[in-house]
């Protein structure tokens, strides 16, 4: 099952079977981002940018997009595996409520 949304002219979708957000432009793969989902918590494993599109945002903008589509749900809290993932927990402090508490 998957379920897709428009973001800045990019289409981020959440692919639940392989457990991972795409970010796709004029069909292009830009931008991945794994998860671990145990039904309370999502856990952002690894943020991934295909290198001929890096240094562009989009690492950023699939967190974002990540985030905002959890956070939509209102059922799970968000584990910040990934390095890049917790910069930019720290970056957007108004998002850490949606962090898992230790």
């Amino acid at each position: 099952m998957t379920s897709s949304t428009t973001i800045d002219g990019f289409i981020l979708t959440d692919e639940k079977d392989a457990s991972r957000y795409t970010l796709m432009r004029d069909g292009k793969l830009v931008s991945v981002l794994d998860y671990r989902d145990d039904g309370s918590t999502i856990a952002l494993t690894r943020a991934f940018t295909i290198p001929t599109f890096r240094g562009q945002g989009h690492a950023a903008r699939i967190t974002a997009g990540a985030v905002a589509d959890i956070e939509s749900r209102a059922d799970r809290r968000i584990d910040p595996v990934c390095w890049y993932v917790a910069e930019w927990f720290e970056q957007n402090p108004g998002k850490q409520v949606l962090l898992r508490r230790r």
